[in-house]
């Protein structure tokens, strides 16, 4: 037992098994409860709340439980969680990275703690463990943005329709993937194209736009920044 005068954190004990962790028997819930319960009366924890998901995935954070516990640090109601194992938690590096930001990091000065890793954040070297997952969770971030945009890059140069907004001047073809020119709105573009040659304004071209009457994408009156999305987006006939 922990002395009176020794201030006592306190933690959710957060237990999890998936659907094809439930005939596991290193895994059960009864063992982890039994695991955390030991744990939290050797390093001076008070576990305020048990949280049990049964047969739930680690592939999100939305799970009842974890969000319960996490509406109590949220709240003041617990200083931190407690699990047997970083995975009870999440399998995703970026998921963790996320909790570190939001709830175990510096800033937010919350407590995680885990058993089988020996991680406590309210070290010195249990805060460096934690700062290197949210690193590695950066870094796995910044690795998929860049092969997102090299992969629609590629698309694109292959003519094929990326998602969003169809742009002026364009339909979506039959096959969904590539765009065709419209010839109405392609007469549009050369037109402001060469009053931009001739030196006309954004503003002086959108207001003869639309004083001729044609409508702009959305259908309403053409406005500058609009017209500077079509001159800039290329010659006639090309994305």
């Amino acid at each position: 037992m922990a002395e009176k005068d020794v201030k006592l954190t306190r933690v959710v004990a957060y237990l999890r098994v998936s659907t094809e962790d439930q005939a596991d028997f290193g895994v059960s819930l009864d063992i982890q409860e039994t695991k955390v319960r030991h744990y939290a009366q050797a390093v001076d924890l008070e576990i305020v709340l048990v949280q049990r998901d049964e047969g739930s995935s680690a592939k999100t954070l939305k799970r009842p439980k974890l969000i319960r516990a996490l509406e109590m640090i949220e709240n003041g109601e617990a200083d931190g969680i407690l699990v047997t194992k970083l995975d009870r938690l999440t399998r995703s590096v970026r998921d963790m990275g996320d909790l570190v930001e939001n709830y175990f990091g510096e800033k937010p000065g919350k407590v995680l703690l885990s058993v089988g890793e020996q991680i406590d954040t309210r070290s010195a070297t249990g805060r460096l463990i934690m700062n290197v997952l949210s690193s590695v969770a950066q870094w796995e971030r910044e690795i998929i943005s860049e092969r997102t945009r090299a992969a629609m890059g590629h698309l694109k140069g292959q003519g094929r329709h990326t998602g969003g907004h169809v742009p002026y001047g364009f339909v979506l073809a039959d096959d969904g993937q590539h765009l065709e020119p419209l010839e109405a709105e392609q007469a549009v573009i050369r037109m402001a194209v060469a009053l931009h040659e001739g030196g006309a304004s954004l503003s002086s071209i959108a207001r003869k736009l639309t004083s001729d009457g044609t409508a702009a994408k959305n259908g309403g009156a053409w406005q500058p920044t609009q017209v500077k999305r079509i001159l800039t987006r290329g010659k006639p006939d090309a994305v």
